[in-house]
């Protein structure tokens, strides 16, 4: 694809006799918010690790911007940023402090520290040792850094894991910003509701291979269940397929009759999807 940001062509990762990724095919598009789901031990983790540097490919290529990330790796390093699952901050340092030294790394300006601060809704608690700051502030302090030198590629560990739903809506928020501006991100997570309200596009990883791939609406139209639960005026509970026109005609017909006590359709319900894809549920 001309348009990928990352391409991902037959990854294959063992370590030892098991094989955590096994001839993955992955194009991701530039200026993308892509979801990458799956349990624990199904790859993702690992797939991330190749393409940040921290793991070497068993097989396969492995291209981001269009460089390869095993011949052309120091021109990739800094087109990237990387919010880790497990915090590793200075806790003696401030926030801000923190932010300080990767910036001289980065050969960041100082101010871009202040920008970084306030765009994660830290300015205030800047001035904090971090071993004072709370789960949530410390995730944010993760993302901060990442974004401290503008990288046209951003990776995320699941990144709104201990946040408040206010700290997450600016999470997704500031997601949403960077990939507007033609940054690609690129995040893993269990939540599909996270994935349904920012993401572009979503695959679904198992035991190292690909089973889905498509956007969250689509994965919803292809997966609900389209039936209707309804309880009766007498309390008997009947279901209708909406796929059926007779079945259709029939709940019309209870609605105009105003013998329907309730109505409920049937959700997006992941889980059962997941199952229904892999043959396994997901933790």
């Amino acid at each position: 694809m001309t348009d990928a940001a990352i391409s991902i062509q037959g990854l294959r990762v063992c370590y030892g006799r098991f094989t955590a990724v096994d001839g993955l095919d992955l194009d991701i598009r530039k200026g993308e918010l892509f979801g990458l789901l799956g349990p624990n031990g199904a790859g993702k983790s690992t797939t991330i690790r190749v393409l940040i540097g921290q793991r070497r490919p068993t097989a396969g290529r492995v291209a981001v911007l269009g460089k390869d990330v095993v011949r052309e790796w120091a021109a990739i390093k800094p087109l990237f940023g990387y919010v880790p699952d497990r915090e590793n901050h200075f806790e003696e340092f401030t926030g801000r402090r923190n932010l300080e030294f990767f910036a001289d790394l980065y050969a960041v300006p100082r101010l871009r520290v202040n920008e970084c601060l306030k765009m994660v809704e830290l300015d205030d608690a800047g001035d904090t040792v971090v071993r004072g700051y709370s789960l949530g502030m410390r995730r944010k302090l993760l993302l901060a850094r990442a974004l401290l030198h503008d990288p046209r590629v951003l990776y995320l560990d699941e990144p709104t894991a201990n946040l408040d739903i206010h700290s997450a809506e600016v999470v997704h928020r500031i997601l949403r910003e960077r990939v507007e501006e033609g940054a690609t991100v690129v995040l893993t997570t269990h939540d599909m509701d996270e994935v349904e309200k920012i993401c572009d596009r979503v695959g679904i990883v198992c035991k190292g291979k690909l089973v889905a791939l498509d956007s969250p609406l689509n994965l919803k139209r292809q997966h609900t269940e389209r039936k209707t639960d309804a309880i009766l005026t007498t309390g008997e509970r009947m279901t209708f397929d909406m796929d059926r026109e007779p079945e259709r005609e029939s709940l019309a017909e209870l609605v105009r009759s105003g013998t329907t006590a309730s109505l409920r359709t049937r959700e997006f319900d992941f889980h059962a999807t997941f199952l229904k894809l892999t043959g396994q549920a997901f933790d």
